[in-house]
């Protein structure tokens, strides 16, 4: 699987409005973040949670050594876009540390147990990462 063309078709079809192949949509937000070296953006996108007025997502990468490359570019430089549903905008994105992310953690893993795969089969922590409105 050609992970790239798989996230431009789903771009490509998330921004269309319609359906998105083989996703649910309503648990879809396109993140784009600016590349740590690059400086260029970079959209991904990837599912996400809503707590209330919180809109988080988590960079599992399914359980794979390293973080994902979005999560680099967003520690590197947090000011982010994010389009979910007919929306888009300007957010600030904040790993969750202590126990706020304790607590998010354990309610993300009992919604999704495939989260607790994920960091079963890796070593790192898997960071929870709040996107904030700005």
């Amino acid at each position: 699987m050609d992970v790239r063309e798989t996230n431009r078709r789903v771009v490509e079809q998330f921004r269309a409005g319609g359906p998105v192949e083989g996703m649910h949509r309503e648990r879809l937000l396109l993140l784009t973040t600016t590349g740590a070296r690059s400086g260029r953006p970079h959209t991904t996108p990837m599912m996400f949670h809503r707590e209330g007025d919180r809109l988080l997502v988590v960079a599992s990468a399914m359980g794979a050594p390293a973080h994902p490359h979005w999560y680099g570019n967003l520690v590197a430089e947090p000011h982010v876009r994010v389009e979910v549903g007919d929306e888009a905008f300007d957010a600030v994105a904040a790993p969750l540390a202590g126990t706020d992310r304790t607590d998010v953690w354990a309610r993300l893993v009992a919604l999704y147990p495939f989260f607790g795969e994920h960091a079963a089969a890796t070593s790192r922590t898997i960071p929870v990462v709040e996107l904030t409105r700005t």
